[in-house]
């Protein structure tokens, strides 16, 4: 098991991911069943706490309406009771009003650790309770007036006062009922005792309304809850979404200082790794070639060409993994020149015409003529199109064709273009190959010798020069390659040099003219 765990280690790091967060959750789960039972409400103890400040907001925003409604109310009741009745019942019912008002006040100033949730809970519905026997009291008083009219005032008052106190006390159901309860059972008292139809009838609409303003207010209760549990779960994304940021984030910078440090290690390893490299290359051409006498053994000739041959492609891989490596670093500089894109094309071709004439191939230049000189670094640009002829080359089939194109792109700017009729290379596997040590599917089968840098390396360098590359490819039609360089390093052209004998009769000119000029201003001036 610990090999299986050695040559998987991505498995691994998975699989303790997986149950790092079941435990987390299992963990989750528990914190709220256990806050859940300590809980008043069945719920979070922060909920309630929310719920708390829930209703001493809705008290406080109905601390002005609630004397407007007094007052209203006393001034009806003017007609059947005596103005000492009212004024004093008026004053209890605001002193009730100002006292839960007071409380409402102080619980919102208090900090969230030091409040008692039980404790302010009862203070609330006490207050509630209170504030509903001054209401009772109203309608005790109205009781004893024998008025046509008093029955409809009474039934009125009683319903607005279910609907006021419902509304304001639905976050604590306790409160709720203990602010109108009473007063629905004083009304269906007062209404039984009379013993009559109609007022029987008004006894059961005074239970069923407070039925259906309980319900309601417990309706209203389930709303705020699931706005808060709502509210609660996206601070909580919000928690976490940061916390796995500021992870990845760290996690990102680690890697890129690990990738940085790699990339200047190999670009300063650039003369350690050749030194030993030229000297390996030097003697085993020397051997090869029989420089300093003949080898008596063809086996150790065929094993130094082999040295040779093995020697040289372990250069260009080194190369290619400096090259990328300074590229990334940041070190790879570019010595900018005037550069004649089609002399470099004409030079590249030359350096691989031996291996197409080795696979039979045939290549074609079709090139713009008259393009000017780019504005770029010579060696970049050979590189560029050396990388792309030579992966023409290795995945074109024996008797294949390559065709090689170069000229003006629609924005003004230069292109190359390298065709193949090659098997072509999947969509799929297109940004793998354009991957750094990224190889398709058709290169591992043919075995074919490279490091998968070649394309990374092109499309790295044509970003240097703000230039862009891109590959297209299907499969069996083959694969096409662009590099398309801007329009800013294409050089305009210069306007034709004048020669100095022409520039001194062209001074010497014009002496004349002007005089011959200034004797026709005067001649017309002496006809006129």
């Amino acid at each position: 098991m610990q090999g299986v765990s050695e040559l998987f280690p991505n498995d691994k790091i998975v699989v303790n991911r997986e149950r790092a967060e079941r435990r987390r959750a299992v963990a989750r789960t528990v914190r709220h069943h256990r806050d859940s039972l300590a809980s008043m409400s069945g719920t979070s103890p922060s909920f309630d706490h929310e719920l708390l400040v829930h209703y001493a907001r809705t008290r406080l925003s109905a601390a002005y309406a609630v004397p407007l409604l007094v007052a209203l109310v006393a001034l009806v009741a003017t007609v059947w009771l005596s103005h000492t009745i009212i004024i004093s019942w008026a004053a209890t019912t605001l002193a009730a009003h100002c006292v839960g008002t007071f409380l409402c006040h102080r619980f919102l100033k208090s900090s969230a650790d030091r409040v008692s949730i039980r404790r302010w809970t009862r203070m609330f519905v006490a207050t509630e309770f209170c504030y509903g026997l001054t209401w009772i009291a109203l309608l005790i008083a109205t009781s004893t007036v024998q008025a046509p009219g008093i029955e409809i005032f009474q039934f009125a008052t009683m319903l607005t006062i279910l609907a006021v106190g419902t509304m304001f006390a639905s976050s604590i159901p306790a409160g709720a009922v203990a602010g109108t309860a009473p007063i629905a059972l004083t009304m269906v008292a007062l209404f039984a005792i009379r013993q009559d139809v109609l007022y029987l009838a008004l006894s059961f609409l005074s239970i069923g309304s407070e039925i259906f303003f309980l319900t309601l207010s417990q309706r209203l209760q389930s709303t705020t809850m699931g706005m808060m549990r709502y509210r609660a779960e996206k601070d909580n994304l919000i928690a976490e979404l940061g916390t796995a940021k500021a992870i990845s984030d760290e996690s990102r910078r680690r890697a890129e200082e690990a990738n940085l440090a790699k990339s200047r290690f190999l670009a300063t390893m650039s003369h350690e790794l050749r030194t030993p490299l030229n000297a390996i290359l030097g003697f085993s051409e020397v051997m090869k070639n029989e420089v300093l006498g003949p080898m008596q053994n063809a086996t150790y000739r065929e094993y130094a060409g082999d040295i040779h041959s093995s020697g040289q492609h372990l250069l260009a891989l080194i190369n290619e993994i400096l090259d990328l490596s300074r590229i990334e670093a940041g070190r790879y500089e570019l010595h900018e020149e005037a550069v004649t894109l089609a002399h470099v094309i004409e030079e590249c071709e030359n350096l691989v015409r031996l291996k197409a004439r080795n696979k039979n191939l045939k290549i074609t230049q079709l090139l713009e003529p008259d393009l000017p000189r780019l504005w770029a670094d010579e060696r970049a640009v050979r590189q560029v199109i050396l990388n792309l002829l030579s992966n023409a080359i290795k995945f074109t089939p024996p008797g294949g064709a390559i065709d090689i194109r170069a000229g003006w792109t629609a924005g003004g700017g230069q292109y190359v273009s390298i065709r193949d009729n090659g098997p072509g290379i999947a969509p799929e596997e297109l940004p793998i190959v354009m991957s750094a040590f990224g190889q398709g599917a058709i290169a591992i089968k043919s075995a074919e010798q490279g490091t998968g840098l070649g394309l990374p390396i092109v499309q790295a360098m044509m970003r240097m020069h703000d230039g862009t590359f891109e590959l297209r490819s299907r499969l069996r039609e083959g694969t096409e390659a662009i590099a398309c360089f801007p329009r800013s390093r294409v050089m305009d052209p210069l306007p034709p040099v004048v020669e100095e004998a022409e520039r001194r009769r062209a001074a010497a000119a014009r002496p004349a003219d002007r005089i011959q000029s200034s004797g026709g201003i005067q001649a017309r001036r002496t006809a006129g």
